[in-house]
């Protein structure tokens, strides 16, 4: 008997949805920073038995959109929805339980069965938890409710016991020694984009899309080439810095994670060019892999 399905993470921004692939899937295969709206795609992480695959799948966190590259973010969610055979609906313990109630009531109906995760409970005391836990259980009755912490690894082998209980028989749908659906490419654009996040302050970050133009692997060698794109010559001027310093220290930071990542040296080049209002071009979004399916 084989087992195999797809486990989908929702929830809100910033509840920890990628610490948690991350820890379920054992690769860095989310990028995980301190900011809201990391996550922009729908990536999908592999675990391989010979018994079983479980294709983990994380997504943007769920927000109204004010622009249309929100919009493409919103419905990578909503399509996780669609094609789960287990969801995750993350949560944390400061999170007002209401706060995009149109999405909850669409998790509400599924038929499936659906696991809440209350994360971060190293965040507050037993008592407080068992109140989060009541809101929660009259928000989604049918929910299994399990507390966690991504973070510190806490409750997550349960979890993943509880998540080879209730996957379906079934043959795999990946092959075997597949780790994700996405490939080397993008990995390269978000390590460089999470440099981004936690280098520069305020709006940069969200304005900024990387695109690999050149990938060329050899047996010891991975040479990059990568265009960081900006929506104002001003953001232009900011990433580069002083005589170059910030992309520098980007792009520096950026090859040792890559070099660790693909276990190669890595020669990366890059250059920062103005596109301006990419996020609200759906020509753009599209050359920049928007296109839930």
């Amino acid at each position: 008997m084989h087992k195999a399905g797809f486990v989908n993470i929702v929830g809100n921004p910033n509840v920890g949805k990628s610490t948690l692939m991350n820890q379920l899937v054992g690769e860095k295969i989310s990028i995980a920073t301190f900011k809201a709206q990391t996550t922009r795609h729908r990536i999908m992480g592999i675990v391989n038995t010979p018994e079983m695959q479980i294709v983990f799948s994380d997504t943007p966190g769920v927000l109204k959109p004010n622009y249309k590259m929100q919009e493409m973010m919103l419905a990578f969610s909503e399509s996780a929805l669609a094609d789960a055979d287990i969801l995750l609906y993350v949560t944390d313990v400061v999170e007002n339980p209401e706060k995009n109630i149109e999405f909850l009531n669409k998790v509400k109906t599924m038929a499936i069965p659906v696991i809440l995760l209350i994360n971060k409970i190293d965040e507050t005391d037993q008592r407080h938890l068992g109140d989060i836990v009541e809101r929660w259980h009259a928000l989604l009755p049918n929910a299994e409710i399990l507390p966690i912490s991504a973070k510190n690894k806490f409750g997550v082998d349960i979890l993943m016991k509880r998540i080879v209980e209730l996957l379906p028989e079934s043959p795999a749908y990946f092959g075997k020694d597949q780790l994700t659906d996405k490939p080397s490419k993008f990995f390269v654009s978000e390590i460089i984009r999470e440099k981004i996040l936690r280098y520069y302050d305020k709006e940069i970050p969200y304005s900024v899309e990387v695109l690999v133009e050149q990938f060329r692997e050899s047996e010891k060698l991975i040479r990059i080439n990568a265009v960081i794109y900006v929506e104002r010559d001003s953001q232009k001027g900011i990433i580069i810095g002083h005589q170059g310093t910030a992309l520098k220290r980007v792009s520096s930071e950026a090859r040792k994670s890559l070099e660790s990542f693909f276990g190669k040296k890595i020669f990366l080049e890059m250059f920062v060019k103005v596109d301006k209002d990419w996020r609200n071009s759906q020509k753009e979004l599209d050359h920049f892999g928007y296109n839930p399916r």
